[in-house]
């Protein structure tokens, strides 16, 4: 008779909690993603909203997925900074019973393509060219994504915007800032007007105290997102300027504010991300708009 209860208990329970993933989905408006490719739909679609954690794991999920798709749960879990139940709390979300169903997505997606730099699997005698192999790794596979990916469409209009601007205001900080700072020299040297927000002397805010309607934005973010940029971007975006932004995921506050962005994600090895993907769409930026102004 215990025994008939304690599955009477069990079955109750697993109906419990498929009723709260299927309000879940309900909730979200969507059916259960069947592949990697629809999964992110849901995800750059705006309208899913998660509280701290989850959204950590969405931006962990949309950056990383041949690292989703060859990782344990504690593992994948250690690399996004979450414990492993909030993994499986976001697979339940859309409406897979764990994370082990939900990583079928992401072992599908890289099935075949090509791999991923993973630069921490060859050994050397040396230990600084093991790093230093890792990183040309890390950058390949950064570049290897841009070849594979690119958005022609937003890449000529962010061309057409920002030649067209009077003056263009150059943002970016901290992992940013490297890109920005070299952006605002090439354009310099091609003879296109431009300010360098550096923030010296947190002067941020007053360096852009003087943008219009007739400036643009150029701007580079990457996540955690947890620099000065949005704030300054939206100054901008309330005085009208145009914005055109660099940024890693659908998740980055400045897709909002932005006339047109693209997206660019850095590969990292032993917690050290490349910037050569991040450098070479600047570059085409750069070069785009001296020759749209035949400089």
């Amino acid at each position: 008779m215990s025994g008939a209860r304690k599955t009477s208990g069990r079955s109750v329970a697993d109906e419990a909690a498929t009723r709260k993933r299927g309000r879940s989905l309900a909730a979200l408006g969507y059916i259960q993603p069947q592949t990697y490719e629809e999964l992110r739909a849901v995800l750059s679609s705006g309208t899913v909203h998660f509280p701290k954690r989850l959204r950590q794991v969405a931006i962990f999920l949309w950056q990383h997925p041949s690292d989703v798709a060859l990782g344990t749960i504690a593992q994948v879990a250690a690399q996004a900074g979450v414990q492993p139940s909030t993994l499986v709390r976001f697979a339940q979300i859309f409406g897979y019973a764990g994370f082990s169903d939900f990583q079928g997505l992401f072992k599908d997606h890289v099935k075949g393509s090509w791999p991923e730099g993973r630069g921490e699997q060859r050994t050397e005698a040396e230990p600084n060219l093991h790093f230093l192999h890792g990183m040309v790794g890390a950058s390949q596979a950064s570049l290897g994504r841009i070849e594979s990916g690119f958005d022609v469409e937003s890449f000529e209009k962010m061309v057409a915007l920002l030649a067209a601007a009077d003056l263009i205001y150059v943002i970016g900080s901290k992992r940013s800032f490297p890109v920005t700072t070299y952006l605002s020299l090439t354009l310099s040297q091609q003879g296109v007007r431009n300010v360098l927000v550096d923030n010296v002397g947190s002067t941020a805010l007053d360096q852009v105290g003087c943008i219009g309607r007739q400036d643009a934005v150029l701007a580079v973010s990457f996540s955690p997102y947890n620099s000065i940029t949005p704030d300054l971007v939206a100054v901008a975006h309330e005085r009208n300027a145009r914005i055109v932004t660099i940024t890693d995921s659908t998740f980055s506050p400045l897709i909002r504010l932005s006339d047109a962005w693209l997206e660019v994600v850095e590969s990292d090895f032993a917690g050290f991300r490349s910037l050569a993907a991040s450098l070479a769409v600047g570059m085409a930026l750069v070069q785009g708009v001296a020759a749209r102004r035949g400089t």
